[in-house]
């Protein structure tokens, strides 16, 4: 029997987790550990944020795929990796043996550069945590009475649409405040975007009365505030998506990283270091076609892992694969609105958030 340990339900996870339970595999027991049982996927948190999803619809159960595929849970933290002998050490003290180990377990807020945010800021990673963080959120705002002032550090793509989903969620939850939003960025909004994308978002932003602050580096963040140059910006509450880092068990692997600290993959997602070790999502970077850290790449990671665990585990070779390297991009407004962008182009309308609404809810639907 051999034993193919999957650690974190990530996008791509959840992919090999429907493909090994559609078409078991003779003789290969199939074992997932999971720190989170339910797992958020990335690209509904933006809308459940804004109040258009609930947390069931875009968070997926990971114990009922589990059962229904006949693959085994472990509820679990992995800390650490044994690779002298092939096991996965848990935060409690568990063991899991493995024969073939694949890693999506995602990426770690990256607070340690912004002095005063681990202690007084909230950050958007580990999405996983996000969702009941949000929640609970909401409810205390419930009653708030006054101005409401947010802070949301971080001036890419998910910064711009948390930005605008928290905006229109206070505004119908906290009835009793007067909601001001606050985007901060080190650059340009959207840099690295098309500029057709940071016009329309600019647009946006002025429109619906948030404030954008562009080449704006957030130096330190204290109780009801943040420092940007010389001046104190009041905030109730602080919220951090800028670039996450790898986390921090990875670089005790002894598997190589890439500058970044995350897992250094080839074209067939295995480590450069040892080939019966795989990583795909956040955690992992591919060293001849590097891409952002977003979940788009993640959820097309799930095909070719999938398979080429399947290959490996029957003897062959596992094949390459080229992720696209320009991609559409639909940013959501937070008010059934959305930009879609790809490549110099950029469009925004209501009938951008259906296409991606319904995007969405497609892949969802594969693991009810």
């Amino acid at each position: 029997m051999q034993e193919l340990v999957l650690v974190g339900g990530g996008h791509a996870h959840v992919h090999v987790l429907k493909r090994v339970g559609e078409a078991p595999l003779a003789g290969v027991r199939v074992t997932l550990v999971a720190r989170d049982v339910k797992t958020p996927y990335s690209g509904m948190i933006p809308g459940f944020i804004a109040g258009l999803y609930d947390f069931d619809a875009c968070h997926i159960d990971l114990a009922a795929l589990c059962r229904r595929w006949n693959v085994r849970l472990v509820h679990g933290e992995a800390v650490a990796l044994d690779r002298a002998r092939r096991q996965v050490q848990l935060a409690d003290g568990q063991a899991v043996p493995w024969d073939l180990l694949s890693l999506d377990v995602g990426a770690a807020p990256h607070l340690g550069a912004l002095p005063g945010a681990d202690r007084w800021a909230v950050p958007v990673k580990p999405i996983a945590e996000l969702g009941r963080r949000w929640l609970t959120f909401l409810e205390e705002k419930k009653t708030w009475l006054g101005p409401l002032d947010i802070v949301v550090i971080g001036g890419g793509a998910g910064g711009v649409e948390m930005a605008l989903a928290m905006q229109h969620r206070l505004r119908t939850v906290a009835r009793g405040a007067t909601v001001t939003v606050t985007l901060m960025t080190r650059d340009a909004v959207l840099t690295g975007q098309a500029p057709a994308a940071r016009r329309r978002v600019r647009a946006i932003l002025q429109r619906r009365g948030i404030r954008l602050l562009e080449h704006a580096p957030a130096q330190r963040v204290e109780r009801g505030a943040v420092l940007v140059g010389e001046t104190w910006h009041h905030a109730d509450a602080v919220f951090v998506v800028t670039e996450a880092s790898a986390p921090g068990w990875l670089a005790a692997t002894g598997l190589p990283l890439d500058a970044r600290g995350f897992l250094a993959v080839s074209d067939t997602l295995q480590s450069e270091g040892d080939g019966r070790v795989f990583a795909a999502g956040d955690c992992a970077t591919m060293t001849n076609h590097p891409r952002p850290k977003a979940g788009v790449f993640a959820v097309r990671q799930g095909p070719p892992l999938a398979d080429n665990l399947r290959r490996v585990l029957q003897g062959e070779a596992p094949r390459p694969w080229v992720p696209q390297a320009r991609y559409l991009s639909i940013l959501g407004t937070g008010d059934g609105h959305a930009i879609a962008t790809r490549g110099a182009w950029a469009f925004e309308g209501r009938w951008a958030w259906w296409w991606k609404d319904h995007i969405d809810r497609r892949w969802m639907r594969q693991y009810r």
